[in-house]
């Protein structure tokens, strides 16, 4: 009677367990719904907003319009921060993702394109339709920086500045477009959301869960791989060769490290959410939470680094904040990259960044 009693609550607690499992399907759902939706519809919301004060202050240049205009201009890079890495389908699509950001801008041709279009006043650029016609390096997040805040940035108080503004109006316009055509594809019905969730062998994009997987999996490993060597090397001293933190995206508005924050945010929480890591049989069990320990090493060296990063990197406590952090996205990637996908039976392939 007792082993039988034993055997019942063996079986029950069994079945508890593999309840308690998370599904391929499970982990696609939770992705999309939980995850990728919110912050698209985040970073349209914050769009909208920096498209509202753009023209508010255009309308009326002021001081304080121009400071509205800057804390708009943070929330969409913090939004957008979030995304940056989501390198499938409506970011991939229509060069949403270097129209939205051109970055690395390795030899400063987008810098001197914007230099141009201010010094030309050419008017084409504070045209809609004109603007999304031209180098995808004026369109975005980096253009618009160097409006609010680059060389000349001061003229936009009064009415000296109104081609300056009416560029910066057309380029919120453009990221506001940019951000409302995303959030559509990711709520179409038949889109991109429905193959990611419920792949059929006939799709084009997904054929399976274990492709969909694949490309959830990849998009984390190849994100923090593009964290590390865009947005983290390049300004980091090394070598015996000095920092440059003018290589750092968002120097100008003091928001190159909020901006790496939110990408680190934005990895962490899909992994988190959607459980990829807890969709792996019981010998590796505990790799989710080597994960988000890691995550959370990476959320205390950025913590450190609380200097505008031209002063980070000059300090060396900061710096040795910024170097860890570069080490723990090699872990994480080694983790995220090669760890996960063997446990899940996958195959992660070559990063989007080989060749570059």
């Amino acid at each position: 009677m007792r082993l039988m009693i034993i055997a019942a609550l063996m079986l029950a607690f069994a079945g508890a367990a593999s309840a308690q499992e998370t599904t391929p399907g499970e982990v696609l759902h939770a992705a999309v719904v939980d995850v990728i939706r919110p912050n698209m519809l985040r970073l349209d919301a914050g769009a909208r907003g920096l498209d509202s004060a753009m023209t508010a202050l255009c309308a009326v240049p002021s001081q304080d319009g121009v400071a509205i205009a800057a804390q708009q201009f943070r929330q969409v890079v913090g939004a957008y921060g979030k995304i940056d890495f989501l390198r499938i389908g409506p970011l991939m699509e229509d060069n949403r993702a270097d129209r939205l950001l051109f970055w690395p801008d390795r030899r400063g041709i987008g810098l001197k394109q914007v230099q141009a279009i201010l010094a030309e006043e050419d008017a084409t650029a504070t045209d809609l339709a004109g603007l999304r016609a031209k180098s995808v390096a004026v369109q975005g997040l980096g253009a618009l920086e160097f409006v609010l805040f680059g060389t000349g940035a001061e003229s936009l108080t009064d009415a000296t500045g109104a081609f300056r503004c009416a560029y910066g109006q057309a380029i919120a316009g453009n990221i506001a477009g940019m951000a409302k055509e995303m959030v559509a594809l990711w709520y179409v019905p038949g889109g991109i959301a429905d193959h990611l969730q419920s792949p059929q062998a006939d799709y084009a994009d997904y054929r399976s869960e274990t492709e969909a997987m694949e490309a959830l999996v990849g998009l984390v490993s190849h994100g923090l791989e593009g964290l590390r060597d865009k947005h983290l090397l390049p300004f980091m001293a090394s070598d015996g060769g000095p920092a440059k933190p003018k290589l750092a995206a968002f120097w100008r508005a003091g928001m190159t490290m909020e901006f790496v924050r939110a990408n680190v945010d934005g990895m962490a929480e899909l992994v988190a959410r959607s459980g990829m890591a807890r969709a792996v049989g019981e010998a590796n069990q505990g790799l989710d939470n080597s994960i988000q320990f890691e995550f959370r090493n990476a959320t205390r060296a950025l913590d450190l680094v609380t200097l505008p990063v031209e002063a980070a990197v000059a300090d060396d406590k900061q710096a040795a904040a910024l170097g860890y952090l570069v080490l723990v996205t090699g872990s994480l990637q080694a983790m995220v990259g090669e760890q996960l996908p063997t446990a899940l039976g996958l195959s992660v392939g070559f990063s989007s960044l080989d060749g570059d």
